[in-house]
């Protein structure tokens, strides 16, 4: 048992004996290490902010907890049935899309999350970087094995972002909206970002990555200064800070009722959830398809989530990626 991992079976420990003291012996015993390596990794929590209180001959006490998306903390009162199951937790990495790839290669099971608190090597959309300073946001990464085409595979970006906007509106009562076809925004700026990827044979995904990034306490002076599009916070939109722990605990058991939902009753579900966000139907927008610049109104989305534009000569254009950028109405 790794460091880490005795320092979540701590926690659950305390989570399962709520504002009482449980004495070194017991967590030697159920750690199946030695009272002084208790006492080394309860000062390990303690570095991280934890409050433990230690009472000679009652044992340890936990007073409070800081905003740390540790697996003990996110499973603790987490329902779900797949996603979250099990968590890989990272004070800092490179990118969590890159450690849940390597986790899904060898083997990790279905609805594996892999977090960090700070990633130095975040990844968006079409290689751009994703700014992950430590300690304020949400950088996620859930490894799913649908049984499903390669060619279906960017439903579930669609999914993701379902979840996450509803998952911002129930978390803080404010009224997100997406952008197609993986945004997230909040008043116009962007607060969330999806990048999913997969690894797949010609009929078959081995495995898919649902990539979720959401700034949530993050503040102005933490953004770069060359962003390409206007971003803010949950907590900058709100105006007070929110609690990781509970968002993430959130998403996570809104991602696993959709996906579940998904298996169950296919796109159509999910897209009918997705367009509850998307306020472009009907709106002139311009679409950056990689160079190629498309000016038309939104008619809506196909059946498989392309997006569906209406072109100045009438002609109607399937759009499978790109950028889109509304357009003031004339």
């Amino acid at each position: 048992m790794n460091q880490q991992s005795r320092q979540d079976q701590i926690l659950m420990l305390f989570r399962q004996q709520p504002d009482a003291f449980v004495s070194g012996a017991e967590m030697s015993r159920a750690l199946g290490v030695s009272r002084t390596a208790v006492w080394k990794n309860v000062e390990q929590l303690r570095t991280l902010g934890y409050q433990i209180e230690a009472v000679t001959a009652r044992g340890y006490r936990l007073r409070t907890s800081p905003d740390l998306l540790l697996p003990a903390e996110l499973q603790d009162g987490l329902q779900t049935e797949v996603v979250g199951q099990d968590i890989v937790y990272f004070a800092d990495t490179d990118s969590t899309n890159d450690r849940a790839h390597a986790l899904a290669k060898d083997g990790a099971v279905e609805g594996t999350v892999v977090i960090a608190e700070a990633q130095q090597a975040g990844k968006g959309r079409l290689g751009r970087r994703w700014t992950s300073p430590a300690g304020v946001n949400l950088y996620a990464s859930i490894i799913l094995r649908p049984p499903i085409a390669p060619r279906h595979a960017p439903q579930l970006t669609f999914l993701s972002a379902a979840a996450v906007a509803w998952a911002i509106a129930e978390i803080t009562g404010l009224t997100p909206t997406v952008k197609w076809p993986n945004d997230v925004l909040l008043d116009g700026c962007k607060v969330a970002g999806l990048l999913n990827e997969l690894d797949a044979e010609t009929e078959r995904i081995r495995y898919l990555i649902l990539g979720v990034g959401v700034n949530i306490n993050m503040q102005a002076e933490q953004f770069p200064d060359d962003l390409r599009y206007p971003a803010s916070s949950l907590a900058m939109a709100s105006g007070g800070k929110v609690s990781r722990l509970r968002f993430t605990r959130t998403l996570l058991e809104q991602l696993d009722c959709l996906y579940s939902q998904y298996q169950r009753e296919g796109f159509e579900p999910i897209m009918q959830a997705w367009q509850e966000y998307f306020v472009l139907t009907g709106q002139p927008v311009e679409v950056d398809c990689q160079g190629r610049l498309l000016r038309g109104q939104v008619v809506g989305l196909d059946e498989d989530g392309a997006l569906l534009l209406k072109l100045a000569d009438g002609r109607q254009e399937r759009v499978l990626a790109g950028d889109v950028r509304p357009l003031a109405v004339q």
